[in-house]
């Protein structure tokens, strides 16, 4: 028999998750879960429709109590799954959807049987392989009693309950009166019975009257127990000494109110994401698997994992975090966010906390775990291991104090502890470490994605470069890489924008940028906006450049420590690292020579590409731009225009 997808199990950790949002004393409790024991021949198949049926009613739920569904389309690979949930008709609309939400995290549980049914204190929920819209009584009907047993006269209760629910049960047989029904009689003075009886939508009146019928006749078998309740297929009849459903029904206090409406949003919110998961992946289940490669490296790298030393248990990175608390925050990138955590040895980590919301999530975790453990080098974060095992993957490093070059250099303030001396270091450290990923590492690795916030800080201020989950590697007869746009914009190449052709030389532009912002303590990307004549940082660079003025552009938090030969020669290697020629830009390790050679005699540079933003009305001053995307969808960003000046030519 075919087992459940591997997907489906990781929507069973997420679903176990959850629940924890849902198990406050807030919560309906459950009355009863049955889960059948056939078995859907195909589970993978029958996941898929689940979800599609459960995400159906919940669409209902939400705004009727009621609800139900059919998807699939009867066929091997898709496979029919009815659904049916429906709130007890005292419920306010507030509780019936947390009770919901409360059903929805617990059913799934029962999969992959093919029939599962679950009562709450408030709720049904039910989902099949066959029509059971229908069906008033069936073998699965259950009936509970309570523990104590009323105090005065048997009799007397005995009486007085029978006729409540005699008469709850004749009104709720009928439509009209909407398949519900609740009451209470006294039984003595102090004491009164509640009871109410109620149907499912799907009955008609004589499959209704049937099973509230027997309901019934099972119900009053528990007395003289103050309360019992009957859980049959299409009906729910109960009694009690207390009144369940006018404390269900009455107004909360304002804190209760917000805390329920909190944990319902949050639980209903987190339920939808994980029916997104999977509505994704069954839109792509019947295509061609892109990352057959990925999975069989996959396997091989979690064994390898879980053998080494490289292996952390998710529990303990939990707790090393205090539970991810946004206190341990350290940053968050596009494909993760990282935390601070302390080992019970003392050591302190980052954990990279990756999302799981996207088609890349494979590809980006392997990718990251491959190529970093791959490579070692002093101005590359070190990768001490991850977690593969737990309900999310996780990956560790080594920690940093001083976090992201982005903190220090684009704030006004800590700019100030970057002196030159600093900056230098990380500009020839950075350096050094794309020298190493593109010419000197067993594989030829390209970064993808340098930039300010992807260079951490030691406790001395020594760069090292984070964040692989783009990294692209090499064979060595590869002239360039073919892939979809991905980076950050204001980092990224003209030729890998306009052909997505991937070379070093893309890293060695990027690189570029960096050392430009870093010698004068702008940011590339938004330079349009903060410029008084609203050109970007590139085109005001190259102005002064060809002026002979560039010692005006150095940050003024570095005015006095150091000289103009110095600081020139540094705008000047930028520049010819970030030449519209890709052909024209210097390799890193000859990057690394002009930055450590004494000579003052360094190659002029070409003009770079102007890569300015402007308004969606905006109009390019110069006869040579040429608009090349509004918004595109390759691309993980959208820009209103993107306009580059100058010639350059692609790699080839």
């Amino acid at each position: 028999m075919q087992g459940p997808h591997p997907l489906f199990t990781v929507f069973l950790l997420l679903i176990s998750l959850l629940s924890l949002c849902l198990s406050d004393s807030t919560s309906p409790a459950i009355f009863a879960t049955i889960c059948s024991s056939n078995q859907s021949s195909n589970a993978t198949g029958f996941d898929v429709s689940f979800v599609d049926t459960m995400e159906s009613i919940y669409q209902n739920v939400s705004q009727t109590g009621f609800g139900y569904a059919v998807s699939g389309s009867n066929t091997n690979s898709s496979p029919l799954v009815y659904g049916l949930g429906q709130c007890f008709s005292y419920l306010s609309m507030t509780d019936c959807q947390l009770c919901y939400a409360q059903s929805r995290v617990k059913l799934p549980h029962c999969l992959p049987s093919t029939d599962a049914r679950i009562y709450l204190d408030g709720c049904f929920l039910r989902y099949s392989g066959f029509d059971f819209f229908s069906d008033g009584i069936d073998g699965s009907d259950n009936f509970t009693c309570g523990n104590s047993s009323y105090a005065g006269s048997v009799s007397v209760f005995r009486n007085t309950t029978e006729r409540l629910m005699g008469n709850l049960t004749e009104v709720a047989s009928s439509l009209r009166n909407g398949y519900f029904q609740v009451g209470s009689s006294d039984v003595v003075a102090d004491t009164k019975v509640y009871g109410m009886a109620q149907c499912w939508k799907t009955l008609n009146e004589s499959e209704c009257r049937d099973c509230l019928s027997n309901a019934r006749k099972n119900v009053l078998s528990c007395v003289p127990a103050k309360d019992g309740m009957v859980m049959n297929a299409g009906c729910f009849v109960r009694y009690s000494i207390d009144p369940f459903y006018l404390s269900s029904s009455s107004p909360s206090n304002g804190s209760s109110a917000r805390r329920r409406a909190i944990v319902i949003l949050a639980c209903i919110v987190a339920v939808l994401a994980v029916i997104g998961i999977f509505i994704l992946w069954s839109k792509f289940k019947s295509k061609p698997d892109p990352f057959h490669e990925i999975d069989a490296g996959s396997t091989e790298t979690i064994r390898a994992i879980a053998t080494s030393n490289l292996s952390f248990k998710y529990d303990d990175l939990r707790k090393a975090t205090d539970d991810f608390s946004q206190i341990n925050r350290l940053g968050e990138g596009g494909y993760g966010a990282v935390y601070k955590g302390i080992l019970p040895d003392g050591r302190e980590i980052a954990v990279k906390r990756l999302f799981f919301n996207t088609r890349q999530w494979l590809e980006q975790f392997f990718n990251e775990v491959r190529l970093v453990s791959q490579v070692q080098h002093k101005n590359l974060v070190k990768l001490l291991g991850c977690s593969v095992e737990g309900p999310e993957s996780l990956l560790v490093y080594e920690y940093l104090c001083n976090t992201s070059l982005d903190h220090f250099l684009f704030d006004a303030f800590k700019k100030n502890s970057l002196d030159w001396e600093r900056r230098f270091q990380i500009i020839v450290g950075t350096a050094e470490g794309l020298s190493y990923l593109h010419n000197e590492s067993e594989i030829r690795i390209i970064h993808r994605d340098i930039k300010a916030s992807n260079i951490l800080l030691d406790e001395r201020f020594k760069p090292k470069i984070a964040d692989f989950g783009l990294a692209r590697y090499f064979m060595d007869d590869q002239s360039h890489l073919s892939t979809g746009l991905a980076g950050t914009f204001g980092y990224m190449a003209p030729e890998y924008i306009v052909h997505g052709q991937l070379t070093e030389k893309a890293d060695i532009y990027s690189y570029g940028v960096l050392l430009l912002e870093i010698i004068t303590g702008r940011k590339n990307h938004n330079s349009v906006a903060t410029s008084a004549d609203g050109h970007s940082l590139m085109l005001l660079i190259w102005e002064h450049f060809n002026s002979k003025t560039l010692i005006e552009m150095l940050d003024p938090a570095l005015k006095d420590q150091c000289n103009e030969d110095e600081a020139v020669k540094l705008f000047q290697i930028g520049l010819l690292c970030t030449q519209a020629s890709p052909s024209l830009r210097p390799p890193m390790w000859k990057v690394v020579e002009l930055l450590n050679k004494d000579s003052r005699q360094l190659p002029l540079p070409t003009q770079p590409p102007f890569l300015d933003i402007k308004g969606s009305g905006a109009q390019s001053s110069s006869s040579e731009s040429s608009s090349l995307l509004s918004t595109s969808e390759k691309s993980p960003f959208s820009l209103n225009q993107l306009s580059i000046t100058g010639t350059f030519q692609a790699s080839k």
